[in-house]
């Protein structure tokens, strides 16, 4: 869930249109990012799943979800030290809950175009 406080404040100096392109480019690259996340850890791909995680990690802490964000950060540091146990399930977990913040950011456009 997100922390509706400190989302306005980082976000605070931005026009809504902006903040709208934001959610847009996340919501319009959610499927492919977890796509590539999955076939990394199927693949055991290391090296890409580093990439994949630190990426998605930096765009989730855009908004403020502390749960999202902590996973993605987990994720990360698996990737980091080669950790395949628990891998598949902290994807799963990482996911659903993404899955979660996209329809919470897509509430909060719609108020911000209305």
């Amino acid at each position: 869930m997100i922390d509706h406080e400190k989302f306005k404040q980082n976000f605070y100096y931005l026009d809504k249109e902006v903040i709208v392109e934001i959610i847009d480019i996340f919501l319009s690259e959610f499927e492919d990012r977890f796509n590539t996340i999955q076939k990394n850890i199927a693949d055991r791909d290391f090296n890409g799943l580093k990439f994949s995680a630190h990426s998605l990690k930096g765009v989730i802490s855009n908004f403020m979800d502390p749960v999202t964000i902590e996973l993605s950060r987990k994720l990360n540091e698996m990737a980091k030290d080669e950790q395949s146990a628990g891998l598949t399930d902290l994807f799963e977990n990482l996911k659903r809950e993404s899955e979660s913040l996209a329809r919470e950011l897509r509430e909060m456009r719609a108020g911000f175009i209305s």
